[in-house]
């Protein structure tokens, strides 16, 4: 069966004859007459009365013909929506996600909703290596990544950058600067998870260790408050903006004047599909807003002030491998619950 047979079904029943259905459809009626036979041949059944002054529809005929209808109507519906989807205003995207930090990735959202409010966004959380393969296999369309990981097979395309945070002892001489230097800090033991935990982010913040490594690093409240509670043997750690954390009346924390942590979006390389395509307009559709820093990196946000109104605090990244603590699950992307993780 053909939609082809459908249609002239349909259309010699609307218009009561083969040769007026022919007229309709652009063709002859000879091809209307034998479409229609083939059909009725097909279902073994005889849609139509035929008289040399009328057709008419059978019970079977009358009976078939909603369905028929139905059928045509899906598959005009099929259509429309595969027209939609092309053009990446329909369709789902697949996004591996992180957490924060702030709200750049909401506004994203957002702007993406505005651009094509039928895309579905399928936020995923996995680990970075995970989220990077699944990104090679299909499985993902694209994913947020940060710090620049080791990523063969796949184009890193930067979005923004984000200040790092350091935390020292609230008594110590350095906590009175507004921001710091790393090579203000490197004579002080630095207190760093280890390695395989994020290797993108050790290795970018690693070589700011100067002295050797300090007390190991549990999780970030706790040493937060292991730091401003050994003042007698200070040390510092290094992270980022995602939420807030509590106030450590005896830890001081001070943005770095550098590096910069840039996240990226990963995905395979050639031209994007539809779904894509949104997205990058959504992400180019944010950068004015701020201005790109750097040649390299497109911020999607304004800057955000150094010095923060009271009650909002430094959080710490979600990017974490190994040893961390439990994931919220793969709606934390659309939540607004302060999460406490290190990298």
């Amino acid at each position: 069966m053909e939609l082809r047979q459908l249609r002239y079904f349909v259309a010699v029943t609307e218009e009561g004859g083969f040769g007026r259905a022919a007229e309709r459809l652009h063709t002859v009626q000879s091809a209307v007459s034998r479409q229609i036979g083939l059909l009725e041949r097909e279902l073994g059944l005889v849609l139509f009365t035929r008289t040399t002054r009328r057709v008419g529809l059978t019970g079977a005929g009358e009976r078939l013909l909603p369905e028929a209808r139905a059928v045509l109507a899906a598959a005009a519906r099929t259509r429309e929506v595969a027209a939609e989807v092309a053009a990446g205003a329909s369709g789902v995207l697949r996004l591996g996600t992180v957490q924060g930090p702030g709200d750049r990735v909401h506004r994203l959202l957002q702007e993406l909703a505005a651009r094509a409010p039928g895309l579905q966004v399928r936020p995923v959380r996995l680990p970075v290596t995970e989220r990077l393969a699944a990104v090679r296999s299909g499985e993902l369309d694209a994913a947020l990544v940060r710090a620049r990981p080791d990523a063969p097979g796949l184009e890193l395309l930067p979005l923004w950058r984000d200040r790092l945070y350091a935390a020292l002892p609230g008594g110590h001489p350095l906590a009175r600067a507004a921001e710091l230097g790393p090579e203000q800090l490197a004579h002080l033991p630095l207190r760093l998870a280890a390695r395989e935990a994020n290797p993108p982010f050790h290795d970018l913040v690693a070589p700011l260790a100067g002295a050797p490594a300090g007390p190991p690093f549990t999780d970030l409240l706790a040493t937060l408050t292991s730091i401003g509670e050994s003042p007698l043997d200070p040390s510092w750690t290094v992270f980022y903006e995602v939420g807030p954390v509590p106030k450590l009346p005896r830890t001081a924390i001070r943005p770095l004047t550098r590096p910069a942590l840039t996240t990226y979006l990963a995905v395979l390389p050639g031209p994007p599909g539809p779904a894509l395509r949104q997205l990058l307009a959504a992400t180019a559709a944010r950068a004015p807003e701020a201005g790109a820093r750097t040649a390299d990196a497109v911020d999607l946000a304004r800057p955000r002030p150094t010095h923060r109104p009271q009650g909002q605090h430094i959080g710490a990244d979600g990017d974490v491998q190994g040893q961390r603590q439990p994931d919220p699950g793969p709606d934390v992307l659309l939540s607004r619950d302060p999460q406490i993780r290190h990298l």
